[in-house]
């Protein structure tokens, strides 16, 4: 974790509201299919991003590319679909770095 990208990645208002429903993925989301049901477990599908911020699939793809990057999310592919969930432990991670560091 580089603080500078999480910095960066956490600058933008758009990737703060995917990290605040990223914490409560079934309060934010419609349910998925059957196979990926669990948001807990497989995360959240960029399908559901683009819809819900209502932007083209590309670019809430770039946004979740770069909280990946910052590792602030983690992916996981599920045939040709990628899903995001919060990396908790990079946020504690941080919380420390700031506590220490900052």
């Amino acid at each position: 974790m580089k603080p500078i990208d999480i910095f960066k990645a956490l600058s933008n208002e758009t990737r703060l509201q995917i990290l605040e429903w990223l914490k409560d993925p079934e309060k934010h989301f419609s349910p998925q299919p059957v196979e990926v049901s669990d948001f807990q477990e497989t995360g959240v599908c960029v399908t559901q991003f683009h819809e819900k911020l209502n932007v083209t699939q590309s670019t809430a793809s770039q946004h979740l590319s770069v909280l990946h990057r910052a590792g602030l999310v983690t992916a996981k592919r599920h045939g040709k679909w990628t899903y995001y969930k919060r990396n908790e432990e990079a946020f504690h991670q941080l919380k420390e770095m700031i506590g220490h560091e900052i």
